[in-house]
């Protein structure tokens, strides 16, 4: 059986981290949907600056809409979401079949809106109400400025991935926000059928750490961190306070695994999803690390809800000299930085071919 199949069966989904015209013009996304059990889809600001720099599929589209006046952040969201609503339709099946738990797709706000929570909330709504498809979410980074967003714009009923969480706090700030947005719609006489995803980014523990510390102990942080976050999240689920909403109608925030892909050559490529195989998440992941998975992974156990060996892992690491709390908060801002940089990259990127002969 095809590993990824068995991920699957095992009950996580797997999605791609990935989007270009390309892959879907090609047919690549449908064969992954067909042959490797993808069910969804995430993207990013760094992910789109590729596809439209590397590629000259978006400069008919960007020429046009030049034409008509758009400013080249516009140009943006109107090239991402033709690509995005397109992803949509071909996981409708997917999100149908699922009663809306899976066939998902992202599209994130900008991260120039990090630290301002009054923009975000409009610019996920605004977003939510262009893009009418009812399996895409908006993203919003777990910085503390958009977690005070996150509450809002779920009781305006927008779905919501939250990304650039790093830690089990951060994780449980965001479920937080979220179970607030449910309870005030349910208050309010409102349905529950607003879906999240809180996205804990994995691998970069990993090389943050890793010239600090001594070989033994590297690749071992990230996977640390993700168990003891998988612990904390399966008692959140089981808690009266998440039961009062699931009675009501709410469905879980599913927890997703993001920066999957393994960044040190010694390490294995299917590392990370080997190891963080758990029903009921997510791994979003590259198309180098799915296809490396379908040909030489392995689902050998699901990762234990008690949390396993994690804290005793995390403990050697605090004795190394780490400070997890404090990375936590520094991989944060750095990831926030580093979107940021793209960001400004993909604007320079579209206003260099909507100028171009």
């Amino acid at each position: 059986m095809n590993a990824t199949k068995s991920l699957h069966d095992l009950g996580q989904s797997l999605w791609l981290d990935n989007i270009t015209r390309t892959l879907l013009t090609s047919g690549t996304l449908s064969r992954y949907i067909l042959d490797l059990s993808v069910t969804g889809l995430t993207s990013n600001p760094t992910i789109f600056e590729h596809a439209i720099g590397t590629s000259e599929s978006y400069d008919a589209s960007i020429r046009v809409l030049a034409a008509a006046g758009l400013s080249d952040e516009e140009i943006f969201f109107e090239l991402a979401l033709e690509d995005l609503t397109e992803a949509a339709d071909l996981f409708r099946p997917t999100f149908e079949a699922s009663h809306g738990v899976d066939g998902w797709v992202s599209l994130e706000v900008s991260p120039l809106l990090a630290d301002n929570t009054a923009h975000t909330i409009q610019a996920a709504n605004r977003l939510c109400e262009k893009a009418t498809k009812a399996n895409l979410f908006i993203k919003i980074p777990g910085t503390p400025a958009a977690i005070e967003a996150i509450e809002q714009v779920v009781f305006d009923g927008v779905p919501v991935n939250v990304t650039l969480l790093f830690s089990c706090e951060q994780v449980l700030a965001a479920a937080d926000a979220y179970l607030r947005g449910l309870e005030r719609r349910l208050a309010a006489g409102l349905h529950l059928n607003v879906a999240s995803v809180l996205s804990l980014f994995v691998s970069r523990w990993d090389v943050a750490v890793k010239q600090e510390i001594a070989s033994p102990f590297h690749n071992r942080l990230g996977i640390a961190i993700a168990m003891r976050t998988y612990k904390a999240h399966c008692e959140l689920m089981k808690s009266e306070r998440w039961q009062r909403l699931a009675a009501a109608g709410a469905q879980p925030p599913r927890l997703l695994w993001a920066s999957t892909g393994s960044k040190d050559p010694a390490a294995s490529d299917t590392l990370y999803v080997q190891a963080l195989a758990a029903p009921g998440t997510i791994n979003t992941m590259p198309d180098k690390t799915l296809l490396a998975f379908a040909d030489h992974g392995r689902v050998e156990r699901a990762l234990p809800v008690d949390g396993g060996y994690a804290e005793a892992v995390i403990e050697e690491f605090h004795r190394e000299g780490v400070d997890d709390d404090a990375l936590a908060k520094r991989l944060q801002r750095e990831g926030v930085d580093a979107i940021a940089t793209s960001w400004h990259a993909l604007l320079t990127r579209i206003r260099e071919k909507r100028t171009a002969p």
